[in-house]
């Protein structure tokens, strides 16, 4: 199950996802010494070899998305790298997401 959390809510099943969080930069270099070390020579022969699209690699690559926790276990396993080596920050998937609640207009 991974990063995966689910929970009920009124009967409908939500799944939310942990992100991880890199320092400044750190992001690109992980991702830099996977390519290396299971000697991809671009992104998107990475992104065929694990089945992820390629712009949404891209954007992990160059950090305006965080790599959910499953991701950054598979890339770990393939590259032979291990997960403890980098400092993250586990992050829940609802992350600076705005709090909603009942509108209040009325007509």
């Amino acid at each position: 199950m991974g990063g995966l959390k689910r929970f009920l809510y009124h009967g409908v099943g939500l799944t939310f996802m942990v992100r991880i969080k890199f320092e400044k930069s750190e992001q690109k270099r992980f991702l830099d010494k996977v390519l290396i070390s299971v000697a991809c020579p671009s992104l998107r022969e990475l992104s065929r070899r694990i089945d992820v699209n390629y712009q949404t690699l891209k954007n992990y690559y160059s950090e305006r998305r965080l790599l959910s926790e499953e991701l950054f276990s598979v890339l770990c396993k393939i590259s032979k790298l291990d997960e403890k080596d980098f400092s993250v920050h586990k992050i829940s998937d609802n992350f600076g997401q705005v709090k909603g609640g009942k509108k209040s207009s009325k007509k």
